[in-house]
């Protein structure tokens, strides 16, 4: 029986693992070495760090077809597609002996065959010393899907939108920044980008449960940001709701936290949100849940709200009577006293502190919600036709890895601004989120209504050198 090998965790960054046995790779030995790699107890500790910077630069890689001008031997693009090929033809053994063992090439110019572009700090070096990063390359390509041949066109996309019936829809924050809702990672307009001025070693670390529990104020302080200041949705939620509506829609996979897909219309045994959402909030301390409209005046004031139950618990209490100080779910041992929490001069004991109020959105270190990975592998696996993917780089396991998971015949087609480096989709479509579903829906006929909708031409050009990924852009308003 095949499983879903994606932790439960929501983790950053793009976890490379392999999803199918059919790739011809041991799943088996692939968990032994994964575990290896993450055990605590290692004693390599400047090798590890080594493979998380490899690992964390292969998703920040150019496409191979911008290499031109670059200062490195570099593998052509069909060489590129014979070495891949051979690869899966004779598995990761024999490769790596027909290869670099007998000396045919070099570990860095093969690391271009795979996308990768060597990086500076290894000019110079010995070519063993590209081995960690060629093996990293070769696992990513025997864990992606393979491209299905016969789909390539804007007409072929229109055609499998017609004829599917039961789609899978997986989206990210694209699908929301025509309403003003930032993105994370886009470079100057992103969340990520934005702050820096928190002084954190890693953005991303607004979004860690150890942080928030630590210091709930650092969320609080940017919460505002990220939280919807409207119920109104874009014309992608509405094509989504369009394929509801026509009983296509098997599943909406969000990573939206903006709750737009309810909004929109959406029906909750339609939508899972992986990574939860603004609709509610739930006390650290009590599990004390409200609706996330009786918070929202902290939430837009940057102040750390706290739990109503706790406090009206603490009025029934004898005035002046101490307790230990509240931890908020840490473990009891004695913390560094935060700049939100109240202060005495007494060092182990303060007045009792009210539970902070938590959205009930995913963070890094969360499990997602039990219904991912149910609805993934137990319900929609053996009835999907069609992926399309809208909105969303993927670069957050374990959603990432749902591509891969699925049937290797179930076409995919990828929606976003940017192309996505590391899944082979079927059918590419670069461009506004909203401009691209409004034209498939023209071209397949149906009426897609929307406030935001204008009748304007829309140019599809296909990209030079790929016979399946197109821009889209407006010409006329």
């Amino acid at each position: 029986m095949e499983v879903f090998h994606g932790s439960p965790l929501k983790a950053p960054a793009v976890e490379i693992v392999d999803l199918s046995s059919e790739h011809g790779v041991d799943d088996e030995k692939r968990d032994l070495e994964r575990d290896d790699a993450s055990s605590p107890e290692t004693d390599n500790g400047e090798d590890d760090d080594h493979l998380s910077l490899y690992e964390d630069m292969l998703d920040s890689m150019p496409e191979h077809a911008e290499w031109e001008d670059a200062p490195v031997d570099v593998c052509t693009v069909d060489e590129s597609f014979s070495f891949r090929k051979r690869l899966r033809l004779v598995g990761e053994d024999q490769f790596i002996t027909e290869t670099i063992e007998i000396g045919a090439i070099t570990a860095k110019k093969l690391c271009t065959a795979f996308g990768i572009r060597p990086p500076p700090f290894l000019e110079g070096q010995p070519d063993f010393k590209y081995f960690p990063l060629l093996g990293l390359g070769i696992t990513r390509e025997l864990s992606k899907r393979i491209k299905l041949p016969q789909y390539n066109t804007i007409d072929d996309a229109v055609h499998l939108l017609n004829k599917s019936k039961n789609i899978i829809v997986l989206t990210g924050a694209g699908i929301s920044t025509s309403l003003g809702i930032p993105d994370f990672r886009s470079k100057e307009t992103g969340l990520y980008s934005q702050l820096e001025h928190l002084g954190l070693s890693d953005p991303q670390e607004v979004f860690d449960i150890t942080i928030f529990r630590e210091d709930p104020s650092i969320f609080y302080s940017v919460a505002k940001d990220i939280l919807p200041s409207t119920r109104k949705f874009s014309p992608t939620h509405a094509f989504i709701k369009l394929l509801q509506d026509k009983e296509k829609l098997l599943t909406n996979f969000t990573q939206n936290i903006d709750n737009l897909e309810s909004y929109a219309g959406i029906l909750p045994e339609k939508l899972i949100q992986c990574h939860g959402s603004f609709a509610t909030a739930t006390c650290v301390e009590c599990g004390y849940r409200v609706k996330c409209e009786e918070i929202y005046k902290d939430l837009k004031a940057g102040r750390v709200a706290r739990c109503d139950r706790c406090i009206r618990n603490m009025r029934l209490k004898p005035f002046g009577i101490k307790r230990k100080r509240s931890t908020n779910g840490l473990s009891t041992s004695k913390k560094k006293r935060q700049s939100y929490e109240d202060s005495t001069d007494d060092e182990d004991y303060d007045i009792a502190v009210a539970g902070v109020m938590k959205p009930d959105i995913t963070f890094f270190g969360e499990d997602l919600p039990a219904t991912f990975h149910d609805r993934l592998t137990k319900h929609d696996k053996d009835l999907v036709d069609l992926v399309i993917v809208i909105g969303t780089s993927l670069k957050v396991a374990p959603v990432s890895e749902v591509s891969g998971f699925l049937p290797p015949e179930t076409p995919q087609i990828y929606i976003s601004r940017e192309p996505c480096q590391h899944v082979d989709f079927d059918i590419d479509m670069l461009g506004e989120c909203d401009t691209i579903v409004t034209e498939l829906c023209r071209r397949a006929g149906w009426d897609l209504k929307h406030e935001m909708i204008k009748e304007d031409d829309v140019d599809v050009q296909l990209h030079e050198g790929y016979e399946s990924r197109y821009s889209f852009r407006i010409t006329s308003a």
